[in-house]
């Protein structure tokens, strides 16, 4: 996840920066094209990690009747469960998966969860399609990329060493 939201996104920006150029560094300048792969980056690791976790629940998902073992109140709720038979369920039910306010401990769930533990279990995710969504991510940090290195490359061909 750091490397999706982290790296990845910095690289867009540090690189034409820092990179191999003839033009002094106090002389360099960036294309704003290129701030847009960075928040398109930024936005592609988050909605891929919760694309990621839809997969798998989708692929090996299975749908029990869980318990509220702990609740953790903070800015976003989270829910310790177990199945009615005792198994934990990991990780912990987050807020906008179905540990709203209203839930508390002892409550009773049906959430689907992953058995191998790598997808955040959910109350309901029938809805959430994030295909487009990546689509259109992937193309701006394309596109603006591309017209952002293009500048870049044109403002290094017109330095002449002054």
């Amino acid at each position: 996840m750091a490397l999706a939201v982290l790296v990845l996104p910095l690289a867009t920006v540090l690189v034409p920066m820092l990179g191999l150029r003839k033009v002094p560094r106090k002389e360099r300048k960036m294309a704003w094209q290129l701030v847009l792969p960075l928040i398109a980056g930024v936005a592609m690791g988050m909605f891929g990690h919760a694309a990621g976790d839809q997969v798998a629940l989708a692929d090996r998902g299975e749908w029990v009747d869980a318990v509220v073992v702990s609740k953790e109140d903070s800015r976003t709720n989270y829910c310790d469960l177990r199945t009615i038979d005792g198994r934990a369920i990991s990780p912990s039910l987050s807020e906008g998966d179905g540990c709203g306010d209203a839930v508390s401990k002892g409550d009773e769930l049906r959430v689907r969860y992953d058995p191998e533990g790598v997808a955040s279990p959910a109350k309901d995710r029938s809805g959430d399609s994030y295909g487009g969504m990546l689509t259109a991510l992937f193309l701006v940090a394309v596109l603006m990329g591309t017209w952002g290195g293009v500048r870049q490359s044109k403002w290094d061909r017109q330095y002449d060493g002054r």
